[in-house]
């Protein structure tokens, strides 16, 4: 009884706090200058969606030329808004950030600046965007550095502690291994480090059980058997296992990978794998799109250390059979030379005509420019 008395005296005393409470449920009409909306009204109940769009010359600061917001608690999903119709909205950059506008938008001619994240790298150096008329001009990639690494080598018994998954390290990073309970790293440590050089990490550590664990499990450790105990074979990206041994199995890579670990991998007495090797980015790329003075033939992989002649376009006012660029792949960048242009002497044989009266063959040596 008591229960129901002070409710009721809460009812009585709070009224408007209850009242409060059920008004954050609507939205007041939003503004919006240089546009329109619909349904046009005063309030508009939780879970409203406003459909809206702009006067010519102008466009939503959105995609599209038409958008909506919707009343969620008493705020709208986002503010509507009109821009100059050769503004541009913010650009999205995968791996990579800039200073973003405050009002949303980006007026004609803007440039930004664009900063990759750590282990990623500006594509063919462009790191600037500017916006013309609308759209983004020439908006920058940011790609893996060719100093950076993959995700760390997969240890058997250990795993990587106070650090989130990633799948690109730059040059320097650290990363930390800690053995399972009642294995230990082989040496004085309970834990060691392994470091991401020049694209590829250092040496791995190997848990090995410790000596508490007694003789049974040393032995399992050490100990191989037939790859049949361990079970579903392991599988590594970009490779696959080229040989079937009772006693291992041997993984190699795709063509343009390199692998990075033993070649062999063995099965344990306690039914565990040994260290499964990787495959790494061996090769470099080149959008020939990317070249004004490339003829375009799509995207060109190389592997490292090889050297690929590419077409170059012909000059309206030279002749050639000789126009090539020279792409050299080094460490998983590619570099390409200037367009050589040649001068070479060609010679023309006229043959004797049928019906003509002059007889013989008559040499005409003719110098062409090749460009």
């Amino acid at each position: 009884m008591y229960i129901r008395y002070f409710g009721f005296l809460l009812l009585i005393w709070f009224p408007g706090a209850l009242h409060a409470q059920s008004a954050t449920q609507s939205c007041s009409a939003p503004s919006l200058v240089g546009g329109f909306f619909v349904p046009k009204q005063v309030t508009y109940s939780n879970g409203t969606t406003l459909s809206y769009t702009c006067y010519d010359g102008r466009k939503p600061a959105m995609k599209g030329w038409w958008a909506t917001t919707t009343c969620e608690n008493g705020k709208w999903s986002h503010q509507p808004q009109c821009m100059d119709i050769k503004a541009c909205i913010p650009p999205t950059i995968l791996n990579g950030k800039y200073t973003e506008n405050s009002n949303g938008w980006y007026e004609n001619r803007h440039m930004i600046r664009i900063s990759c994240d750590r282990g990623f790298e500006h594509k063919d150096q462009v790191a600037t965007a500017r916006c013309i008329n609308g759209e983004w001009l020439s908006l920058p990639v940011c790609q893996k550095s060719t100093t950076a690494c993959t995700e760390p080598p997969k240890v058997p018994h250990a795993v990587i502690i106070h650090q989130a998954y990633q799948e690109v390290f730059a040059i320097d990073s650290e990363v930390v291994y800690e053995c399972e309970d009642g294995y230990t790293i082989e040496g004085a440590h309970t834990n060691k480090s392994i470091f991401c050089i020049a694209g590829t990490w250092t040496e791995g550590p190997t848990c090995r059980p410790s000596a508490t664990s007694g003789s049974n499990e040393r032995e399992n450790q050490t100990q191989t058997t037939s790859i049949t105990n361990c079970g579903e074979h392991p599988t590594i990206v970009n490779g696959d296992v080229v040989e079937i041994n009772d006693m291992f199995l041997r993984f190699s890579c795709n063509s343009f990978y390199r692998r990075v670990g033993p070649e062999k991998v063995k099965c344990y007495a306690d039914r565990t794998w040994s260290e499964v090797p990787t495959c790494k980015d061996a090769y470099c790329s080149v959008n020939t799109a990317q070249y004004p003075d490339l003829i375009h033939d799509g995207v060109i992989y190389l592997k490292y250390d090889d050297n690929v002649e590419l077409k170059c376009r012909k000059l309206h006012w030279y002749w050639a059979s000789d126009h090539y660029s020279v792409v050299r792949c080094s460490n998983g960048r590619a570099t390409l030379s200037k367009c050589k242009y040649n001068f070479k002497l060609i010679t023309s044989i006229c043959h004797k005509q049928k019906y003509s009266r002059i007889t013989g063959l008559s040499t005409v040596f003719s110098l062409l420019i090749v460009s």
